[in-house]
């Protein structure tokens, strides 16, 4: 194998990369971070024999030592040869940079601190942010910072996101059905940055309430409204979806609400409290299951004793219920 693979990777070069960057001395920690880092699946049999061939090469070429407890390491010569060279260039700078502040007058060291104090000022803003935000980093060479999470659990909340991912998660959109708002058990999530997205990335599989979840890179498509407007959204179809759907004509003397995108934790009393925050009394509730296997759609019918209580509960269209924004519309 030459510089490229047959693939058409630099699989030579990425494994190095890694060894470098990362604390990955283990073969099997080490494939999966270079597999991340290009972008592809763990389970593909093709990309692991490429990476064997790889690190069977390198060893040949002295430049990579692998031990019988599977352990592997850059050969200490070329890491030693490295260390020197950045030491140099960093001696060869700073010489330079010494050499500089010599030649300028006072005015003139004066002017470059306020123009550098107002370069830092422009650093810190959002400029900056929108640059830094999508550079290569490792294991995520293009900077993606949107993801794809499967497998969630039907109880998972942004709060429990928030505190599972190293990074920040700046945007959630939990993707459910367009007509009963059912949650799907996945979601499309915006990371601070790409190295919080590529951190969050390589803990595939890492269990969240009891399942483990599936995370990949997914760059917005072209015509994708992301990251949304609003910090958490739900919904089916495109990325920028606003989560909340405009309620129906209402029907004369209304008395029934249709309610859905529930959490599966909802119950007559918790559904009962929510509408008596509005002065809207509940008469009867009716959970809708599938018929095959009875599991709870994550929806119903809430019937109220007279319009005026109905009407009253129509204005909670939207709003956060166990920590899903719920979707009310008229129904007879």
């Amino acid at each position: 194998m030459g510089k490229d693979g047959s693939d058409g990777f630099d699989w030579s070069k990425a494994i190095c990369s890694t060894l470098k960057s990362s604390d990955a001395n283990e073969v099997k920690k080490l494939r999966k971070l270079v597999l991340l880092s290009l972008q592809l699946d763990e389970s593909d049999k093709s990309a692991k024999k490429s990476f064997k061939k790889a690190v069977k090469q390198l060893e040949e070429e002295g430049k990579v030592k692998l031990d019988a407890d599977g352990t592997i390491k850059l050969k200490d010569k070329k890491r030693k040869r490295d260390k020197e060279e950045k030491k140099k260039k960093k001696k060869k700078k700073a010489k330079k940079e010494s050499e500089d502040n010599d030649e300028k007058s006072d005015d003139e060291k004066q002017e470059t601190g306020e123009k550098s104090s107002e370069a830092n000022d422009d650093d810190n803003g959002e400029g900056s942010q929108s640059v830094d935000k999508n550079s290569p980093c490792v294991g995520n060479p293009q900077g993606v910072t949107r993801l794809f999470l499967g497998n969630l659990p039907f109880s998972v909340d942004e709060s429990s996101l928030a505190a599972f991912f190293p990074g920040e998660v700046t945007h959630i959109k939990w993707i459910t059905d367009k007509e009963t708002g059912k949650f799907y058990g996945s979601a499309f999530v915006e990371m601070d940055n790409s190295k919080s997205a590529a951190d969050a990335v390589a803990m595939a599989g890492s269990k969240l309430i009891g399942r483990p979840i599936k995370i990949n890179f997914a760059p917005a498509r072209e015509g994708d409204i992301w990251p949304p407007v609003k910090k958490v959204v739900s919904g089916g179809g495109q990325a920028g979806g606003s989560g909340i759907k405009a309620m129906s004509a209402k029907p004369d003397n209304c008395l029934k609400l249709f309610i859905g995108n529930l959490s599966y934790d909802i119950d007559d009393e918790g559904i009962t409290k929510f509408f008596a925050n509005v002065d809207a009394e509940i008469k009867a509730v009716r959970w809708l299951h599938h018929k095959d296997s009875g599991d709870f759609k994550g929806c119903g019918y809430v019937e109220f004793w007279n319009t005026e209580a109905c009407e009253k509960g129509a204005t909670l269209n939207g709003k956060s219920l166990l920590g899903r924004p719920i979707r009310i519309d008229w129904t007879d």
